[in-house]
């Protein structure tokens, strides 16, 4: 089996059959709907998927993949003078943009066609439309070219877009965003970036690394403004010692364009101030995409941000109708989208059997050093009423840390009171994504403190953070020889 080549609307499908009757439509070919779709193929099901724009929807080709690559190539070139090792030569030299641009254009082709199009071709029971669709009932989705599909059940898997918060002057100025920034042809001489979350921070320091000046501006208190306060206080001050401009507690009152660039002005504690750039990158968060789905006419209730509204099983307001994905809202991972089209595929098929469950959920934001934070605050603990223990931890006690030379960051852990169960980890360090899968399993099944510091971790790992952050609820561990316990 071949597949075909794109040539529009009346383009011929993958995997097409004779007939367009099916077991579940589903409408979006991002993550979310691939896993739904094996997943519905796996149980036996017939299933179309209706995708007009690029297959692989955000992560492969516009998010997480292209993202990721660029940001270990600016650590790359950041290491070439950034190190703590005596006797390791220093060496500067501009990098060569357009061959570390080509080189993640090549990695983000490969992975679509190996993760997406050569997926397709092992699952008879997918046909795959290149189109747009509209539902027009519970089981009937029309496609851009007229023809309609009948299926048992429908998902809406449509993702989500980036999303510019309402700032005067922005849409007659323009702006970049995580697409078209990754996109540009050269690197510009300084950038303004414009949110300061996850998507806002790792593409201003990537740029910086790359020798672009850059400036974030961000209206809430910290940097990663979600995560716990000190992670954000410390992270700002990080980047801040790596040359970047960031400005937290701000309002932006106006952008602005002329041929020399942009200014973007904004007050800060009762000044107004200006800051001007070669480019502005706008990273203020994303919408679920809803539009032209027919959603008004079906009855498909929507929330505040255009997000669809479904309960635990992931069905919408109109029965037979599930979604998945960032089309449902926060938290737009990739990882969950995965998840709730598998689960979705499921309860549409099989009935509503498995709930929509986010306990445990890890995030990661890959700045460097990089934050990874899952379960509850000390304050959000206090709130449901769990008295809460909290420790902190310094990297500069885990001699994995040490041996790098790079002791920057902190593991703190919260535990219930009353139980020593792990409710919470939040992570500061170099490689704190690598790091937070131990306290994500702990919290989801409910291990403790003796839990984790009986358990064995290889001795100049950064995993061995977690068991020392866990030994310093009773201990000081600067106080303890390798190892000990």
């Amino acid at each position: 089996m071949t597949i075909a080549d794109r040539t529009g609307p009346g383009a011929p499908m993958v995997n097409s059959r004779s007939g367009d009757e099916f077991d579940l439509a589903i409408v979006g070919g991002g993550s979310a709907g691939f896993a739904a779709a094996i997943k519905a193929a796996e149980l036996g099901a017939r299933v179309a998927m209706a995708e007009g724009g690029t297959l692989g929807g955000t992560c492969v080709n516009v998010g997480c993949v292209p993202s990721k690559t660029l940001i270990r190539a600016a650590e790359a070139q950041h290491r070439r003078v950034n190190h703590g090792f005596n006797g390791i030569a220093a060496t500067d030299g501009p990098p060569d943009w357009s061959a570390v641009r080509a080189q993640k254009d090549a990695l983000v082709s490969d992975l679509r066609h190996a993760k997406y199009w050569n997926v397709l071709q092992s699952y008879e029971a997918i046909s795959l439309f290149e189109q747009r669709a509209e539902i027009l009932s519970g089981n009937v989705v029309r496609l851009a070219d007229g023809r309609t599909i009948t299926a048992g059940k429908i998902l809406i898997t449509t993702g989500a877009s980036s999303w510019p918060a309402p700032i005067p002057g922005l849409t007659e100025a323009g702006y970049l965003d995580n697409v078209t920034a990754m996109a540009l042809e050269r690197l510009p001489d300084s950038m303004i970036v414009i949110g300061a979350s996850a998507v806002g921070l790792e593409l201003a320091q990537m740029f910086a690394r790359l020798g672009v000046r850059v400036t974030v501006l961000e209206a809430l208190a910290t940097v990663v403004p979600a995560e716990d306060p000190e992670i954000g206080n410390a992270l700002g001050d990080y980047l801040r010692g790596e040359g970047l401009g960031v400005r937290t507690g701000v309002r932006i009152e106006r952008v602005s364009r002329t041929a020399a660039g942009y200014t973007a002005s904004f007050s800060d504690d009762g000044r107004t101030e200006a800051v001007r750039a070669e480019q502005l990158l706008v990273a203020t968060g994303r919408r679920p995409n809803t539009a032209g789905l027919g959603l008004d006419a079906l009855g498909v209730a929507l929330g505040g941000k255009g997000e669809i509204q479904v309960n635990e099983f992931l069905e919408t307001s109109h029965p037979g109708v599930y979604a998945a994905g960032d089309v449902i809202g926060d938290p737009m991972l990739v990882y969950v989208a995965a998840y709730g089209g598998t689960l979705a595929a499921e309860n549409a098929l099989a009935g509503n059997l498995r709930r929509f469950d986010l306990t445990a959920l890890s995030q990661v934001t890959f700045t460097d050093p990089a934050v990874a934070s899952v379960g509850l605050t000390a304050d959000q603990a206090q709130a449901q009423g769990i008295e809460p223990l909290a420790t902190k931890l310094a990297m500069e006690h885990v001699p994995r840390s040490l041996a790098a030379r790079d002791t920057r960051g902190f593991v703190k852990l919260i535990a219930n009171a009353a139980t020593r169960k792990i409710v919470g980890a939040h992570i500061l360090a170099g490689e704190a994504g690598e790091m937070i899968a131990e306290p994500a399993l702990a919290i989801k099944y409910g291990l403790t403190i003796e839990d984790l510091t009986a358990t064995f971790h290889p001795y100049l790992t950064l995993s061995e953070g977690i068991k020392l952050a866990a030994l310093s609820f009773t201990k000081d561990v600067a106080k303890l020889s390798c190892c000990a316990v």
